[in-house]
């Protein structure tokens, strides 16, 4: 089972489609989602956002943001550098 990510900056749609896991920098430290993840709101502080693709993992540097989590949907609000 893999989750399903978006990430959205205010100039577009950085991301959509199905990952394993999503490291993301919460302002309390960083936490991963994984499948089946509670359901959770957070704000991001500036950091990098690291998902796992079936091609690999792909980095995401941001200035900050929201993530949340909510039945294996992932959905970030992020500013990007």
């Amino acid at each position: 089972m893999s989750l399903k990510l978006k990430i959205v900056s205010p100039e577009r749609i950085e991301y959509s489609g199905e990952v394993t896991s999503v490291l993301v920098p919460g302002t309390m430290g960083s936490f991963e989602i994984l499948n089946d993840h509670a359901p959770i709101i957070s704000s991001l502080q500036p950091g990098v956002v690291e998902y796992a693709t079936a091609d690999g993992k792909v980095q995401l540097t941001i200035k900050g943001g929201f993530v949340e989590v909510q039945k294996n949907e992932v959905s970030l609000c992020v500013e990007i550098n």
